[in-house]
């Protein structure tokens, strides 16, 4: 992740992510947030708490970013996720509201 130019709300996003913090997990989100789970959307924080405590966080998962890249508001980090709910090159697509994250779409990486 060193040498990869990951803007700060995602890289501190990523690092919530992977010490497995559920409360900085659901507050990187705005009030109104969704995720999208290959097609499956999840929104507002309840929706995302009960996905995530069974798929995400729950199931102690780790993003190992590979690729970011950057199209205005939307942020998207391909990279190796690994978890004991499900494991593969995904790629993580996040639509940006100033420092929170409005939306991410995961799809495979």
């Amino acid at each position: 992740m060193d040498n990869l130019q990951i803007p700060k709300t995602i890289a501190s996003f990523i690092d919530v992510v992977n010490a497995h913090d559920e409360q900085g997990f659901l507050d990187a989100f705005t009030s109104e947030g969704v995720v999208d789970d290959w097609g499956r959307e999840f929104a507002g924080r309840e929706a995302i708490k009960a996905w995530s405590d069974k798929e995400f966080i729950g199931a102690t998962g780790t993003i190992t970013p590979e690729e970011v890249t950057e199209d205005g508001d939307r942020v998207t980090v391909i990279g190796d996720w690994r978890s004991t709910h499900a494991n593969g090159r995904s790629s993580f697509a996040f639509d940006l509201d100033g420092d929170r994250i409005a939306k991410m779409t995961i799809r495979e990486g």
